[in-house]
């Protein structure tokens, strides 16, 4: 059994120590907001936070889990930078097939946990990791500009 927080909730768990942490959260737990995309860390659908960093749950084994604080689509929109990010990326009508957009916000919302002005640069090199098959790359760029302000 283990024990892990999750948007500010903790959950016991009774799953294999090599069992990704993203068949733990849609599986185990039933949060569905974090996408399974690639399998190998390449696309960044699964991104969530773990201590406020951008990380591929599909890669994270629950080995890799200790007392961090994991935070989901589900709950990003309760932290400041989250639901400046969320704000945006309707204002800016960033979405097009959504399927990208949770690991995407969750990438922007850690760049603006670590960089409240990021540059153009910034923000490409922050999301590099998450690909958009729409090609919304502009709007993301744009939402996370307006978000910093």
């Amino acid at each position: 059994m283990k024990t892990i927080t999750i948007n500010g909730k903790t959950h016991e768990v009774d799953v294999p120590d090599d069992m990704p942490l993203l068949w733990v959260l849609r599986d185990v737990l039933g949060m569905t907001g974090t996408k399974y995309g690639c399998g190998i860390a390449q696309c960044g659908a699964c991104t969530v936070l773990i201590d406020n960093m951008a990380v591929r749950s599909c890669q994270t084994t629950m080995d890799m889990i200790d007392a961090q604080q994991i935070t989901t689509i589900e709950g990003v929109g309760e932290t400041e930078n989250g639901r400046k990010i969320q704000t945006a990326w309707l204002e800016k009508e960033v979405v097009q097939c959504g399927y990208c957009q949770s690991g995407q916000i969750m990438s922007a919302t850690a760049l603006l946990n670590s960089n409240a002005k990021p540059t153009d640069s910034d923000i490409d090199d922050a999301m590099a990791g998450n690909i958009c098959r729409c090609g919304t790359y502009v709007r993301i760029r744009d939402a996370i500009h307006t978000a910093a302000a």
